[in-house]
């Protein structure tokens, strides 16, 4: 017998994802920035500055790719590149002042599309759902921000 197509968690699992990443999509493109943007603002504002190859390593993107968003980002403002101060070879990246207001009102939209999409689960069946999900990242070795 075939096996129904929502009869296996991976549907179901990509079935909300894609609801809520839709959403906040929108939620965040509405403020002049993409999700791949927010995650680059979003580490960059728990830290000072940081090398491009840093960035890179720390929201799980090739050096190429965080390049491309630094750039778009230099130029809504959001972002400057300056040069290392221990070695002026290198650049080092850091949000600007309009960068650092855009962050917090980003993680507000966060938070209300987790509310939006799980705030009907109560407090034992959302830590069991980040539990299992956090596991099962692990387990698979997974890293980096989900960025589509």
């Amino acid at each position: 017998m075939t096996s129904a197509l929502d009869a296996h968690l991976g549907y179901w699992l990509r079935f909300v994802s894609n609801h809520v990443s839709h959403a906040f999509k929108t939620k965040v493109e509405a403020q002049g920035v993409t999700v791949a943007e927010w995650v680059v603002l979003r580490w960059l504002f728990d830290h000072k500055s940081a090398r491009p190859s840093q960035l890179a390593e720390g929201v799980g993107l090739t050096r190429g790719a965080v390049s491309k968003l630094v750039d778009r980002l230099v130029v809504k403002h959001l972002v400057t590149c300056v040069a290392d101060e221990h070695d002026r070879r290198a650049q080092r990246v850091a949000l600007t002042a309009a960068g650092r207001r855009l962050v917090p009102r980003l993680a507000a939209l966060a938070d209300q599309n987790d509310a939006e999409a799980f705030g009907h689960l109560d407090g034992s069946e959302r830590a069991a759902l980040l539990e299992t999900l956090q596991r099962m990242a692990q387990h698979h070795g997974l890293r980096g921000a989900p960025l589509e």
